[in-house]
């Protein structure tokens, strides 16, 4: 495997005085699995992308067993509109029709995720792109939807209903970093669009993962003066959510992060994932940079 460079450990500088303070972090994680859900500006941008995947890569040379799941919404949304296919979106989700899913399915299991593979194995590693359907992963179930007291047909939007890890252990003990697209199937075969973070959040459960990393937009969990929250019980979620402190998109993450701790995910963090090397900061310094949710 390719040796970490001067480059890829320039960042312990600024954030430790020496590689010796992440050692105990590295014996701490060692042999663990995190699951990293990708998306958003870091996966568009092609610095931070190219950072990621040696993070990534240097992950799985200090012991740690890393999953991603990316998502992939503004590269479908563009195909889409290439293709004369109008997007709908209710709440936040995509109502995906038969046309519209084969792009979604295409985009998702395609062109992304090779991509991201691609650039992990460039930066040393070893990475295998695989969709939910592979090896009967997520198993799939129609979303349902009430919005103003009506249910919403959402189309082909489903939502993970049970995950056969098996393909995950696999790919691991062959030294394989897995890449998946969050595509699934229902019991009648049919395919099923599923949101990235529900996606991961399951998966993390299902693997007995340690950690739960959010790559967003944000820098985490903001109080109402727009300070950072480091660190949330699945209590104070609730109390912030219920004092309308979090609203928004904020919401359904802060829901999946709460549903895999209390599934035995150790740990789950929202953190912004256009900080560079944002992942490592987290993982291999006393203070992180996100917020840490726990189950309490």
């Amino acid at each position: 495997m390719a040796q970490m460079s001067i480059t890829d450990t320039k960042y312990w500088l600024k954030t430790a005085r020496t590689l010796t303070d992440a050692l105990p972090y590295m014996q701490k994680y060692a042999g663990k699995r995190f699951v990293i859900k990708y998306g958003g500006h870091a996966m568009v941008d092609k610095e931070l992308s190219d950072i990621f995947a040696r993070d990534i890569t240097l992950l799985r040379q200090v012991g740690i067993l890393p999953v991603v799941v990316h998502g992939g919404g503004p590269q479908i949304g563009e195909m889409l509109k290439r293709l004369n296919i109008q997007s709908r979106f209710i709440d936040g989700l995509r109502v995906t029709d038969a046309a519209a899913m084969e792009v979604v399915e295409m985009v998702l299991s395609g062109s992304i995720n090779k991509e991201i593979v691609a650039a992990i194995n460039a930066a040393g590693g070893r990475a295998v792109g695989i969709s939910g359907k592979d090896d009967n992963l997520l198993h799939a179930k129609k979303t349902e939807m009430t919005k103003d007291g009506e249910r919403v047909d959402l189309g082909l939007v489903g939502e993970p209903d049970k995950v056969n890890p098996s393909i995950i252990r696999s790919l691991e003990q062959a030294g394989v970093i897995p890449v998946i697209a969050p595509v699934g199937f229902g019991p009648d075969g049919q395919t099923y669009n599923i949101n990235a973070d529900t996606a991961a959040g399951a998966i993390a459960a299902a693997i007995g993962a340690s950690r739960l990393l959010m790559l967003t937009d944000v820098p985490g969990v903001l109080d109402k003066s727009g300070q950072l929250v480091q660190q949330l019980t699945a209590g104070e979620v609730r109390a912030l959510a219920a004092d309308g402190t979090i609203s928004g998109g904020m919401i359904p993450k802060l829901e999946t992060c709460l549903s895999a701790v209390e599934s035995g995910v150790e740990a789950a963090v929202i953190l912004d994932g256009r900080v560079p090397h944002s992942m490592l900061l987290e993982i291999f310094t006393p203070q992180g940079i996100g917020t840490l949710v726990t189950r309490g």
